[in-house]
C-alpha cells in the first residue's frame, strides 16, 4: 500500500467515524471508519518503514576497473 492510499483511507475513515450521522441498518459506519483509520495507519506505517530501508541501502555504488598500458617501459 502506498503513502497516498495509505493517507487516503485514514481521510475516509476519520469522514466516516466523526462526520456522518447516517444510520444504516445492520452496519456501524463509526466502526467501519475506525477500522479503515486503523488499516491507513498501519499500512502508512508500513510503507514508511519500507521507504527509509529502500533510500538507506537500495543504492549500489558502480566500481569501474580499467587497466592502463604504457608504451616507455
Amino acid at each position: 500500500m502506498s503513502i497516498g492510499a495509505s493517507i487516503a483511507l485514514i481521510a475516509v475513515g476519520a469522514i466516516l467515524r466523526y462526520a456522518v450521522d447516517t444510520s444504516v441498518e445492520g452496519i456501524e459506519l463509526a466502526t467501519v471508519g475506525l477500522i479503515l483509520m486503523i488499516a491507513g495507519i498501519i499500512g502508512l506505517v508500513i510503507s514508511l518503514i519500507m521507504f527509509a530501508n529502500a533510500s538507506r541501502g537500495g543504492r549500489a555504488d558502480v566500481v569501474e576497473r580499467r587497466r592502463v598500458y604504457r608504451d616507455d617501459v
